[in-house]
């Protein structure tokens, strides 16, 4: 009998990679129920082909269409719905593991249920641990729960640290691939456009991710989950552009000693590690690495002149409370702008420069969910009207 899991993001860059393993492992996974925004052309193949108790689309927008859909080809499921719709799902009875695979905040409240609903949370969406990680991981502790890392950097740095004493730590380093725009100055960073911005060099994902990676964001990011997951100082975690990516985290001991995480850039191998943790399954649908075909590594220190957005993370990380929150939500609305045309690269970490420096004044030290929900709504509202006044001031230039 399979483990019952349900993947939340199941359309998305990781929820085909986590569908693919599972797709790849028969009879060692079931899948219990799908989630997803509103890709109903993506969602219905994956409804026929793994047969799903639930599924849950967060944008009732297009809701009518899969019921449509459903009936049309006599398919027969739970449908649930929203924001709850996501929650619920998360929590359901009829699951033993969540693959959180959202992208954004959205993913801290269904985390937050699939803990408390004492089920193994397989996590991909890194803002759940950015925006409330002092509520999951406490959560976690008194519920029992392991929370495994989906991303190739926290899923590397688990493993390494798995048989290594605290005390014997001394830091741990996180790569970068260093985006697409890594040689690039300021100058050339002003006329990028969204379909370069698009173009990672080794990696896979999906339009948020992929941006974040070019802002240098996503290390930030990367940076604050990894203080949670592993219960470490900022001080204790560095950045280290290394272009390959071949590398996807070390761990320093006391004697000296550095351990390296090392393999293809393949999103399926951390994910089969979570699904099948403590066990190994083999990951036959990715071709094997061959050190052959990289006979050269290198690694650069980041760029923080041109790419700020790293130093942003890092300040809000120090600064702690509502702040991350805070930050990410700006972060995302800039992104979402540049996306959609309506805000210049390089206005991205202004923004939430601006965002930051306004959360000042409201900042909670010791959060609540509701504060943290709080922070990041104001902060999205605030970054719009930034966003407003970027764009007007670009189109007068």
């Amino acid at each position: 009998m399979g483990k019952n899991v349900v993947v939340i993001g199941s359309t998305g860059s990781i929820g085909r990679s986590t569908l693919d393993v599972i797709r790849n492992n028969p009879g060692r996974f079931n899948v219990s129920g799908l989630c997803c925004f509103g890709n109903i052309d993506a969602l219905i193949p994956q409804i026929e082909e793994f047969s799903p108790g639930f599924v849950s689309l967060f944008s009732d927008e297009f809701l009518d269409r899969l019921k449509y859909e459903l009936r049309r080809r006599k398919l027969q499921v739970k449908i649930f719905c929203g924001e709850k719709g996501n929650i619920k799902a998360a929590s359901s009875r009829s699951s033993d593991i969540a693959v959180i695979a959202v992208v954004g905040g959205i993913g801290l409240e269904p985390t937050l249920a699939a803990v408390s609903s004492g089920k193994s949370v397989c996590l991909a969406n890194k803002e759940a641990l950015v925006c409330g990680g002092s509520i999951v991981m406490a959560r976690a502790k008194k519920r029992g729960v392991r929370i495994l890392p989906i991303d190739s950097e926290h899923s590397a740095i688990f493993q390494l640290l798995e048989n290594v004493p605290r005390e014997k730590l001394k830091r741990i380093i996180i790569t970068a691939s260093g985006g697409p725009f890594r040689n690039f100055d300021s100058k050339a960073l002003a006329g990028v456009g969204v379909k370069e911005a698009l173009m990672h060099p080794n990696w896979s994902m999906g339009a948020k991710i992929t941006v974040d990676s070019a802002t240098l964001m996503n290390k930030g990011l990367e940076v604050i989950e990894a203080m949670w997951l592993f219960d470490l100082p900022l001080e204790m975690i560095d950045v280290v552009v290394h272009p390959q990516s071949v590398i996807h985290s070390m761990v320093e001991l006391s004697d000296g000693a550095v351990l390296a995480h090392m393999g293809r850039a393949d999103m399926r191998i951390p994910i089969s590690f979570a699904l099948s943790y403590p066990d190994r399954l083999p990951v036959d649908c990715v071709e094997p690495f061959d050190f052959r075909k990289f006979s050269r590594l290198t690694f650069e220190t980041p760029d923080h002149e041109n790419f700020p957005s790293l130093g942003y993370a890092c300040r809000a990380a120090k600064i702690g409370g509502t702040m991350p929150a805070a930050m990410n939500a700006a972060n995302e609305v800039a992104v979402n702008k540049f996306l959609t045309g309506e805000i210049k690269f390089v206005d991205i970490p202004r923004v939430v420069l601006k965002a930051m420096r306004a959360h000042e004044k409201r900042l909670v030290a010791s959060p609540a969910l509701d504060d943290i929900i709080a922070a990041d709504s104001a902060s999205r509202a605030l970054a719009e009207t930034i966003c407003r006044k970027l764009g007007k001031a670009d189109k007068s230039v």
